[in-house]
């Protein structure tokens, strides 16, 4: 990854150079405050008022710019309007052909004018970012609000690009209606198809998307799946994605992530009754259900490195797995075999291929649509998840062929085996491998300049604003500060090692790892134990069960809704994630059985909270994990999505040991015992969230 400052000297638009901010320079002062308040030759409130005058005239020297471009813009229209008035009159083909000419030659230059905002709108952002790591100061938010909600705010100009959306709408309007009218003009023997859409309207709807707030429950959806992506990716890598991309492969990797999750949470409402028909204690559905997690701390690590020379062999491989796995569960009650129940839950966990399903999402698929596709990923498996116990409660039907019982605790096993098995024939008929050395043949030529500085307009634009890695720009910033390469060369080199990828997190990243560990521990206790708390309280049947925690399954997309789209734009991210944290361990508490008796609405309404409460703080805490974690971390085998993925699982595995070793002291006492832990780590991880909040915040 490249310096921003050397990004932004490498792709200013030249002409325009002198109008863009100034990084280096307020980088430079930044360092400078730093040493003055360091000697004592300066005090706290005179930098702040010197760096907020400093940025009011970089802000306003890019707004008078941005106002005059838009001025010579709306000219331009004004000429093509007088154009296409007299053409309506007296309409002639070559006209209306110069015409649109015209109008896309302004829309290139509206694409250069919406990347100069891009630009400059990512500058600011880092320097804020930079001024507030450095002084440990919270100057962004005061600096935001004060000038954004004021009357004369010239920082809408750069953050909501105000005035733009006029411009937009006529360049679009007009190419449209030229479209059509020269669609009138075609020859009778030409083919009636409906008019296209013009490339480089695409190109300006892309980048206006791109700095509105009209994507942020995508967005925040994509930040759940921790999929990481580089901020400014060069148009090569671009062109790179869009040879490797195949629309039906996504579906595949996504009905992959989404059948897995099925196959996880099927067995549930059945797992302690499947345990004691093999003469087992009800609780050892802790085992029978952490068994896939077990298998799935190794298969994520083999699957990570199996992915950075295929997708296709591991996916086949996973569906293999999978079909065996499950086979081997709804065996085992006719064989009367605790140990191939066993050993079929530990094949589903081998069969785990979430690691290749992140992976390929964040090397396959266009940067123009990675975002929608990590949403499908979250999505799926929210999805996966509610459908797993639904369908078990369907599934409450019993019968024998030959020899095979098919019934409420089998039937999973054999419904999932038959699923694995028609996704296979799918995946190896319509699957299509990704080319591996396409980087190699794309390299780009000197003849073909302007092609690629138009292509770097249009495909440049639709990249994230967000900063991807705060560890990421020091090591960089103090590369090129420095001019030593061989740093620079340093910080791009993926983790060779769990060790090494360890030893890239910073204290806010391990508290955030450990958030994780907790809300998956709470979760995975929840979940697996319903059946077992559920039947020894209130006596509820499996449909009951599976009705409940398919209703649990189904508030995780429209929670993610209102965090992505509302409570996330009212309040920073550290705050619902504190409050969030706060909220898991109020449910925990009142999940607790204490001298009342235990009432299904406690029950309901505590898991209810506790739940909903760690969905939200899942998708904040890898929202920031995903600004914060290091960029190196962002590729190789020993990347940010695996340890993201093993603290979940090692959480999962502990969680449902826990259940199974509380087991032996009672059904009576398995609800308080296994929620102590739950409660400890709570409160741990919240007064770690709340030092380092203070801290390092």
């Amino acid at each position: 990854m490249v310096a921003f400052g050397k990004k932004l000297k490498a792709r200013q638009i030249q002409e325009w150079q002198a109008y863009y901010i100034n990084y280096k320079l307020m980088k430079k002062k930044v360092k400078q405050y730093a040493h003055q308040i360091e000697v004592g030759t300066l005090e706290r409130r005179h930098v702040l008022k010197d760096f907020s005058r400093m940025l009011d005239n970089q802000i306003e020297k890019i707004v008078l710019f941005l106002l005059e471009q838009q001025g010579l813009l709306a000219s331009k229209l004004a000429k093509l309007r007088e154009q296409h008035d007299t053409l309506e009159q007296q309409p002639e083909i070559s006209q209306i052909t110069e015409l649109r000419e015209g109008y896309r030659v302004v829309g290139y230059d509206l694409l250069k004018l919406l990347y100069f905002v891009e630009m400059n709108a990512i500058g600011l952002r880092k320097i804020l970012k930079k001024f507030d790591k450095r002084f440990r100061y919270r100057f962004t938010d005061y600096y935001v609000k004060s000038r954004a909600n004021h009357p004369y705010s010239q920082l809408q100009q750069v953050f909501k690009h105000v005035g733009l959306g006029a411009v937009v709408g006529a360049v679009s309007r007009n190419l449209h209606e030229l479209q059509d009218c020269q669609g009138s003009y075609l020859s009778i023997y030409d083919p009636p198809a409906l008019p296209l859409q013009d490339p480089v309207v695409d190109s300006i709807k892309a980048a206006v998307d791109r700095l509105t707030h009209s994507t942020n429950f995508l967005n925040f959806m994509a930040q759940h799946a921790l999929i990481m992506q580089e901020e400014l990716p060069a148009p090569a890598e671009e062109q790179i994605d869009e040879e490797r991309y195949h629309y039906v492969s996504l579906l595949l990797n996504l009905a992959n992530t989404f059948l897995y999750m099925v196959n996880t949470y099927i067995i549930v409402p059945t797992a302690d009754n499947y345990s004691m028909s093999l003469g087992a204690a009800a609780t050892v559905c802790g085992i029978v259900i952490g068994a896939m997690a077990v298998a799935q701390v190794f298969s994520s690590v083999y699957f990570s490195a199996w992915s950075n020379r295929s997708y296709f062999r591991p996916l086949v491989f996973s569906s293999i797995v999978l079909f065996v796995g499950n086979a081997m569960y709804a065996l085992a009650y006719d064989l009367n075999s605790l140990t191939m129940l066993l050993l079929g839950r530990l094949f589903c966990g081998f069969g785990s291929a979430r690691a290749v399903n992140r992976r390929y999402i964040s090397d396959c698929v266009p940067l123009k649509i990675r975002m929608q596709a990590s949403a499908g990923f979250v999505s799926a498996s929210a999805l996966g998840m509610a459908c797993g116990p639904a369908l078990a409660g369907i599934l409450q039907i019993n019968f024998k062929i030959y020899k095979l019982t098919f019934n409420a605790m089998t039937l999973p096993g054999w419904v999932m085996a038959v699923a694995w098995l028609v996704y296979l024939i799918w995946l190896w008929f319509s699957f299509k491998e990704p080319s591996r050395d396409v980087e190699e043949n794309n390299s780009p030529h000197a003849s073909d300049s302007e092609t690629a500085e138009k292509n770097t307009l249009e495909k440049g634009l639709k990249q994230p604003l967000l900063i991807t890695s705060e560890e990421q720009q020091e090591d960089d910033e103090d590369a090129e500060a420095d001019g030593s390469e061989e740093v620079s060369q340093e910080s791009r080199r993926p983790a060779t090692s769990i060790a090494s990828a360890y030893r890239l997190l910073t204290p806010s990243v391990k508290v955030q790892l450990l958030i994780y560990f907790m809300l998956k521990y709470a979760m995975e206790i929840l979940l697996s134990e319903s059946s077992v708390v559920t039947t020894y309280y209130f006596s509820w049947s499996t449909s009951t069960v599976a009705v409940f925690l398919a209703c649990l399954g189904l508030t995780v997309l429209p929670v993610n809704i209102v965090v992505g789209s509302y409570i996330s734009n009212m309040f920073e991210d550290r705050q619902i994630l504190l409050a969030s944290e706060i909220m898991v361990c109020v449910g925990i508490l009142l999940s607790f059985h204490v001298i009342i008796p235990y009432s299904v609405p406690q029950y309901v309404c505590s898991g209810l909270i506790m739940f909903v409460s760690a969905e939200v703080l899942e998708g904040v805490n890898l929202s920031l994990l995903s600004r914060v974690m290091s960029s190196r971390l962002s590729r190789g085998t020993y990347n940010g999505g695996l340890l993201s993925t093993e603290a979940g699982t090692i959480a999962r595995v502990i969680a449902d040991a826990t259940i199974t070793m509380a087991g032996f002291l009672g059904q009576s006492q398995l609800l308080n015992i296994t929620l102590l832990p739950s409660l400890l780590i709570c409160v741990i991880s919240i007064a770690a969230t709340c030092f380092t909040y203070n801290s390092l915040y």
